[in-house]
């Protein structure tokens, strides 16, 4: 009886950790760098008004970023991110911040509170609720912040960088590589992206268990 014992404990602690793996990633075939990104419609928390990129149709591009309130990396980059909509938006590239994360999990991320943020911090740019996170698992974030470059070309709204934001998540000062603002140069340049993809640094998606 031990024996058995033992072995249920062990199996269900097994069960546990593949679960919680699992739980990690999103299910579903995500986009890749090339790929023509469908829109989505979103609750803007700060003021209940739904955005899509079909909101700016002046725009020439896209900076989505997935993002929330809870994450210390995501409050890190919070003032890279208000700075990135405050330099693109002008050039036709603006922010839309995404939160994805199930309050359930994470009470600071529910939509109230997302949109009291949003007001304290004075964003400039949508920070809209993914409540179904459908939008996340089409865009194979990973974790906040995860940024995604889109850009117009022909009608189409197509993936072109993937990542981070820059190298240096700590401290802005000491950034060497940034990443998106290259990528964003060479696509208003009418180039090829040099470095598409990059692995993102932050906290994980909370993901539903249902």
């Amino acid at each position: 009886m031990k024996q058995i014992t033992k072995f249920q404990s062990w199996s269900g602690i097994a069960l546990a950790m593949v679960a919680a793996i699992l739980m990690s990633f999103a299910p579903g075939k995500s986009y890749k760098i090339g790929d023509t990104v469908a829109d989505f419609k979103l609750k803007n928390t700060e003021n209940g008004k739904y955005v899509s990129m079909a909101s700016y149709p002046a725009a020439k591009g896209f900076i989505v970023v997935f993002t929330c309130n809870h994450c210390p990396f995501a409050k890190k980059y919070e003032q890279r991110i208000m700075g990135l909509d405050k330099k693109y938006a002008a050039q036709g590239y603006p922010v839309i911040a995404i939160s994805p994360n199930d309050p359930a999990v994470t009470p600071e991320d529910s939509y109230d509170e997302l949109g009291k943020h949003a007001k304290e911090k004075g964003y400039t740019f949508p920070y809209a609720f993914d409540e179904t996170q459908q939008v996340a698992q089409a865009f194979g974030a990973t974790k906040t912040p995860h940024v995604f470059l889109v850009n117009k070309e022909g009608g189409k709204l197509v993936l072109k960088y993937a990542g981070a934001i820059d190298d240096n998540t700590e401290d802005a000062s000491k950034v060497t590589k940034n990443y998106l603002a290259d990528a964003i140069a060479e696509v208003m340049a009418g180039k090829a992206v040099t470095l598409t993809e990059t692995k993102s640094v932050g906290c994980t998606i909370k993901w539903k268990q249902s």
